[in-house]
């Protein structure tokens, strides 16, 4: 078989990529398909090398459309290397799995396709695997909506799709909704150029079904953004089409569509506060157009936040932050109101508007050279959508382009979108070069026998090397990283422990987030277990080491620096003057240094002041934390919790009482506090919340129940209070005669 061919079924290979889910590791959506791809890749580019040696036909094409992309890639990778970190953007993040190194991966991957694949023959087979692959991914998503098994039966069908279980919003093979829905909205294109291209009335057939289908799933994830740029692609295909044809069943559709369109908004405004929209998780949000809403707010902050970053100097307008480096510009400029509490979404590591995105993190010379990109695209196809050969594909494309700009104008590009996009380029440029079925060999000198086997031996032992330490060690990190979570997940501490220190002893890429998880796990562990079990010192110790790394390799990230913060003070809370405490303020303070106005920080700072029992500036440091979002009733908490502890209680009942009314859920401990405070007070109707609250938290606690008696009838609830008596005794039946004899002194009979 020739190298060619090989090649040729390594891309067709290539196009199953959206399908890969590596599910016993983290980010299983992204991660598993960017291993694989970029090992497919990587052998490609070896046995590429030996066919451009062997004939220089083989040689890249270059047309507008290579430079454009090339000239994106040139500005990406230099915002990499004056990057805040450089390591981050080149690697990228294990969440998202992109950086440079992995870019580089899809110019390769788009050399090669443009280069070996020269026939419509071979283009219609390479785009007909990757509609299929699309049609496969949506029927993955259909089947998340499968309910959860049941407990009896956690084998069932419903288990095979992972993120299913009953999902509102489905994500198929891609790991998230909105990431979902823009690789769908190219195949949805890419399926309707290919039917309006097909010869038989069958395969025609099958292509527009394909093209329903994908439809469908875009509009079962519930992006609205996705949504729009699929409607305004939709009408923009039949108009172009209809302009350029006059065929009347395209001016139906266009009106068709238009006046769909036209309704869907209607009924949006008519009927969006009516019980049959309000009881539809569905209806609610795609007909939520406000830009009140929370999701949309938080994109307008985060974009805000980025472009204050952007506008941060000269280097940051030229040349940006750095790939993959987001988080750090949001850190900066970081608006408290995106802080709800503890498990809020506070950190995005992407812009959700690719615009924003490059601009933000590649500077003007990346934006500049992306806008160019679609620029380039868009004039390609509106030349070809000249040729009558091509009107269909190039009206469609000029559809595509437009819809999935849209999208991206919401969200951001991962490894299925790039892939997908970056083929449809390829084809676009093989559109414009026309079928070369019949092409001249340009063979150069043929080599030794001997000089061949060097080469191919340096290739093979090259390409196996960079797999294996680029992709391989960074997979086996990641497994080990799983088993560890796995471990803590059945509660067996010592084989979590080792598992993470394995992940943790790989120096890849990765090993940030692999770190941070084993710090987490310890800092879960201490949490609920003390730092009494043996050997958890030192482990937190050796935690301690792991996350000075991270901090020293990721200058201006706060979140090591929170997480060192965080660890000191575990070690120090037994001693006031422990030097654990000076460490955990001074990592704290380095956090705000970062982020001044990130509310979580100061919790932190505050802790530290309560290690030291200095209750006077650890009120200064949660009072700013209530300052900056007063709408956290765990901000309020934590206030009047150290008023408590510093003598001020009327202060801190009213703080309490306001971290209540804002929706703070009391613990148990926390109400077994409160009820001491209102015990004091004599504030018998409060106390009575606090007893109904202990009951719900503890309903088997019978002492619970039996002081929410005495409490129903201090204000006056004798009938709650008998009814509640006679529910301790049938719970406990030692509280009878205690009991009894409440009931009696109420002048009721037992």
């Amino acid at each position: 078989m020739s190298i060619s061919k090989i090649l040729k079924y390594c891309i067709y290979a290539a196009a199953l990529m959206p399908l890969v889910i590596f599910s016993q590791y983290l980010s299983p959506f992204h991660f598993g398909k960017v291993i694989v791809f970029r090992s497919l890749v990587e052998i490609m580019l070896a046995l590429y090398l030996i066919l451009v040696w062997r004939d220089r036909s083989y040689f890249p094409r270059r047309d507008k459309l290579f430079w454009a992309f090339l000239g994106f890639t040139l500005a990406y990778t230099l915002a990499t290397f004056t990057s805040v970190n450089v390591y981050q953007s080149f690697w990228g993040t294990l969440e998202r799995m992109g950086g440079a190194y992995s870019f580089w991966h899809y110019f390769v991957f788009y050399i090669i396709l443009t280069s070996v694949l020269r026939t419509k023959k071979d283009w219609a087979t390479f785009l007909k695997i990757t509609v299929g692959v699309g049609v496969l991914s949506a029927f993955y998503g259909f089947g998340q909506r499968i309910p959860a098994c049941p407990s009896d039966n956690p084998n069932c069908f419903g288990s095979f799709f992972i993120g299913g279980g009953g999902r509102d919003r489905i994500f198929g093979t891609i790991g998230n909704p909105a990431l979902f829905a823009g690789y769908q909205i190219l195949n949805v294109f890419l399926a309707l150029i290919l039917g309006f291209g097909a010869s038989k009335k069958s395969e025609r057939n099958l292509l527009f079904i394909s093209a329903g289908i994908m439809s469908i799933a875009v509009f079962m994830t519930a992006v609205r953004g996705s949504l729009l740029g699929l409607s305004v692609g939709m009408l923009t295909f039949a108009g172009l089409y209809f302009t350029q044809t006059h065929s009347k069943q395209a001016r139906k559709v266009f009106i068709g569509l238009a006046g769909l369109a036209i309704v869907f908004i209607g009924f949006a405004f008519a009927f969006k506060n009516t019980s049959f929209v309000k009881d539809s998780s569905y209806l609610r949000r795609v007909t939520d157009f406000s830009l009140s809403n929370y999701t949309v707010q938080t994109r307008f902050w985060a974009w805000q936040a980025g472009l204050k970053g952007w506008s941060d100097g000269p280097k940051t307008v030229l040349v940006g932050w750095g790939p993959e480096n987001f988080n750090i510009p949001f850190s900066k400029y970081f608006n408290p109101l995106f802080f709800r509490g503890p498990g809020s979404e506070t950190l995005f590591d992407r812009a959700h508007n690719m615009f924003v995105e490059v601009l933000v993190t590649t500077g003007l010379l990346g934006f500049i050279a992306y806008i160019g990109l679609f620029v380039v695209i868009l004039r390609s196809l509106w030349q070809l959508k000249n040729k009558l050969e091509y009107r269909i594909a190039a009206t469609g494309f000029i559809a595509m382009t437009i819809a999935y700009m849209i999208h991206n104008a919401f969200i951001f590009d991962t490894s299925a979108n790039l892939l997908v996009f970056f083929s449809l380029l390829g084809f676009i440029s093989f559109l414009g070069q026309g079928d070369q079925s019949v092409f001249t060999p340009n063979r150069t000198n043929r080599l030794s026998s001997n000089i061949a086997w060097i080469v191919g031996i340096i290739l093979t032992i090259g390409t196996g090397t960079l797999i294996y330490q680029t992709n391989i060690k960074t997979a086996i990190a990641n497994y080990a990283s799983t088993r560890g979570i796995i471990a803590g997940w059945n509660n067996d501490y010592n084989s979590a422990v080792a598992e993470y220190q394995i992940a943790v002893s790989y120096d890849v890429a990765g090993k940030y987030d692999y770190r941070n998880r084993f710090v987490q796990y310890l800092l879960d562990y201490s949490s609920s277990n003390g730092i009494a079990s043996p050997g958890i010192v030192d482990t937190l110790k050796q935690a301690i080491v792991l996350e000075e790394k991270n901090a020293a390799e990721n200058p201006h990230d706060y979140l090591p620096e929170l997480y060192l913060s965080r660890l000191n003070i575990i070690l120090g809370k037994s001693d006031p003057k422990s030097p654990y405490n000076d460490e955990a303020l001074n990592h704290a303070m380095k956090a705000l240094s970062y982020s001044q106005t990130f509310v979580r920080t100061y919790y932190e700072v505050g802790q530290v002041y309560l290690n030291k029992k200095d209750y006077t500036k650890a009120i200064i440091a949660f009072q700013k934390a209530v300052d900056l979002n007063p709408t956290v009733g765990t901000s309020y908490w934590y206030l009047g919790a150290v008023q408590m502890q510093a003598g001020q209680t009327a202060k801190a009942v009213v703080n309490m009482q306001k971290a209540m009314d804002l929706g703070y859920v009391l613990s148990e401990n926390d109400n077994l506090n409160m009820a001491t405070v209102y015990i004091a007070q004599n504030d018998f109707p409060h106390l009575v919340t606090v007893y109904e609250n202990l009951v719900k938290l503890q309903p088997t606690k019978a002492q619970y129940l039996a002081s929410l008696a005495v409490a129903y009838a201090r204000v006056g609830r004798i009938d709650d209070a008998v009814h509640t008596a006679h529910l301790t005794v049938q719970l406990d039946p030692n509280f009878g005669p205690e009991a009894r004899n409440f009931v009696q002194s109420l002048g009721r009979q037992w």
